[in-house]
């Protein structure tokens, strides 16, 4: 998400490294619903023991709700900031109110509750409703002021939902009109986090062999992923909209590779080259945050460039890229040395025993 998430120039990116248009579905579009997933994961693993405890339930929501009020507040700071510092009345008049962070938390906290209070079995029933009552929603109901539904950009029912509630001056300022971390499609990628905790609980039983396991989730995964593409034919997998296609399609995927490094890692014991994804998952959502407000930071600062003309120190920096590759090599090396300068700072905190709980 870091190395897609900072290029050095947005009009030189290669395609695996941008978002579909629309429909369909790219390397980048993976990488959000692949962290949903693991976060139902981790839920599973996490709060397993309180699920068995009703005494502590209580507690366990309470800590998981605080941890959410924590991520969606710093998912609108990196919306408000440098604003706030400058014009506070507009920042907050303009303040996008949705974002990655938010959905985040969104879905950690109804997954994790519902993991708390909800069996295995209802679990699975929950998410499959989900999809489906989604899948209805914005298939059949006409959307108000167009007259039908339609999965169009800014006239499908997501976006009227959102203008309704949000207003225009609190999305995405890239679309304006509509949100891809919108409210109605906040639904389905709830649906993400439930797939990954459905995952997580069979992954931690004890009565089933590794192999049997892996085999499972093999064949578990590619049958979904199926299931995405066959439905896809109807609703279109789309990671803007948050499609109950694109769910299973990502989840199934998901799964699979969940299975073959469960087979590489905790197997076949191959684990040499894991310790970078170690250093950046332990503290994954700190550096998230932080590699989205360093950059907000460069831009606030002018330095003279050769030619004598002011410039942000971002685009100081970067002109040292530009100067010796060609404008699309350019913008990966940036985002690549983004990516490597975070791991330098991530190793020093992991062999120091720093890990910052959001």
């Amino acid at each position: 998400m870091i190395l897609v998430n900072n290029p050095g120039d947005w009009g030189n990116i290669y395609a695996p490294l941008e978002h579909s248009e629309w429909n369909g579905c790219t390397p980048t579009d993976l990488v959000f619903p692949f962290f949903l997933f693991i976060v139902g994961v981790s839920i599973a693993y996490a709060m397993g023991s309180k699920k068995t405890d009703p005494a502590s339930h209580s507690k366990t929501i309470l800590k998981a709700l605080k941890r959410a009020l924590t991520l969606f507040g710093l998912g609108l700071f990196l919306s408000l900031f440098p604003k706030v510092f400058t014009d506070p009345i507009a920042a907050f008049e303009t303040v996008r109110i949705p974002g990655v962070l938010q959905r985040i938390a969104v879905v950690f906290f109804i997954s994790a509750v519902l993991f708390i209070k909800i069996s295995e079995k209802n679990l699975f029933r929950i998410m499959i409703g989900i999809l489906a009552l989604y899948w209805a929603l914005m298939t059949f109901v006409p959307v108000p002021g167009v007259g039908y539904p339609n999965l169009e950009k800014e006239t499908n029912l997501g976006a009227w939902v959102d203008r309704g509630i949000l207003t225009e001056a609190h999305l995405w300022k890239s679309s304006k009109t509509w949100d891809p971390e919108g409210i109605l499609s906040t639904l389905p990628a709830i649906a993400s986090g439930l797939f990954g905790i459905l995952v997580g609980v069979y992954l931690k039983r004890k009565d089933i062999d590794p192999a049997t396991k892996i085999a499972w989730l093999f064949s578990t995964g590619c049958a979904v992923v199926l299931l995405g593409l066959l439905w896809d034919l109807q609703f279109p997998i789309n990671k803007s909209l948050w499609t109950s296609s694109f769910v299973l399609y990502t989840g199934g995927l998901a799964t699979i590779i969940l299975a073959l490094s469960y087979w590489i890692i905790d197997i076949q014991k191959y684990n040499r080259f894991t310790k970078p994804f170690v250093v950046y998952g332990v503290n994954a959502i700190t550096v998230f945050f932080l590699s989205g407000l360093i950059p907000r930071i460069m831009r606030m600062f002018d330095v003279t460039a050769a030619d004598s003309t002011q410039v942000s120190l971002q685009t100081w920096l970067y002109s040292g890229f530009t100067a010796h590759l060609s404008p699309i090599n350019a913008s990966l090396a940036w985002a690549i040395t983004f990516i490597l300068f975070w791991l330098v700072i991530l190793w020093v905190m992991y062999n120091k025993k720093i890990i910052i709980k959001v």
